[in-house]
């Protein structure tokens, strides 16, 4: 092992890393969840949030950004009887909350019968539990009827009055939180990301590094829901850290997420 402390060398294994890991993204982007009737589980992070089960779709990376679908199912290939098991959907309870039968009984199972069910595609209604491994944390901003992310790096305070760790804390641990879900950053541009609730239409607010990594992704999501300005939407600390202070610039701007039904 190496490890790097010049900054110089830092971020050019920074950049090669992120050529990488777009390269490995860009080949499950045709992939759906639909399409697939298996998705795989992870439960490496059972070791301190015992009644967490991570479940990867095709469409949904795991929290920590490190395992998509096609990660699952050769880790599983490779060891079957390791954290990545192969979860049949069968049948499909709610397709906009993202609910399987399938998924359901491995949850109950493996979450030591703690969770009898968690919806993939909502942060309202029993989204999907967290451990503290997430790169991203989603919370509802009442005020703007809205969805706020928040990345581990981002050090300041959001709009939801609490700073990431502060969210972790209460988020995490394998705990389901309504108005609160960890995930990834590249979930942030999945179709499926919060759809029960209004999709990407809901994100008013994220950091500015945050917004400037993801650029081109969210140009994309944007383009395909016929918003081509969504980035230039979205509120970052340079516009504020409070609800009240985002507000008049998401209304300015005429944010889509301001007609949307109410959250609550």
């Amino acid at each position: 092992m190496k490890i790097y402390t010049e900054e110089k060398k830092v971020k050019e294994l920074l950049e090669k890393a992120r050529k990488v890991y777009q390269k490995r993204d860009a080949r499950i982007e045709g992939m759906t969840d639909e399409s697939e009737e298996t998705f795989y589980s992870c439960t490496l992070c059972q070791s301190f949030a015992p009644t967490h089960v991570c479940i990867i779709t095709a469409e949904r990376t795991g929290l920590c950004g490190a395992y998509n679908w096609l990660d699952g199912k050769a880790s599983f290939e490779i060891n079957p009887t390791g954290p990545n098991q192969p979860v049949p959907k069968k049948e499909v309870i709610d397709p906009v909350l993202g609910q399987w039968k399938g998924v359901n009984e491995f949850v109950f199972k493996a979450s030591r019968q703690k969770l009898e069910k968690y919806n993939a595609y909502s942060i309202m209604v029993d989204p999907m539990t967290s451990c503290g491994c997430f790169e991203c944390i989603s919370a509802v901003l009442p005020m703007c009827n809205g969805i706020m992310v928040v990345n581990r790096d981002f050090t300041g305070m959001s709009p939801c009055g609490m700073k990431f760790t502060t969210l972790a804390g209460s988020v995490g641990g394998g705990a389901v939180t309504p108005g609160f879900v960890g995930h990834s950053k590249h979930y942030i541009c999945s179709k499926k990301y919060i759809m029960a609730e209004g999709g990407i239409k809901r994100l008013v607010w994220m950091p500015k590094m945050l917004k400037e990594e993801m650029m081109d992704r969210l140009k994309k999501r944007g383009q395909e829901m016929g918003i081509p300005n969504l980035p230039e939407m979205i509120a970052d600390e340079t516009i504020g850290t409070t609800e009240d202070e985002i507000l008049p610039f998401l209304t300015e701007k005429g944010h889509p997420a301001l007609s949307l039904p109410s959250l609550f």
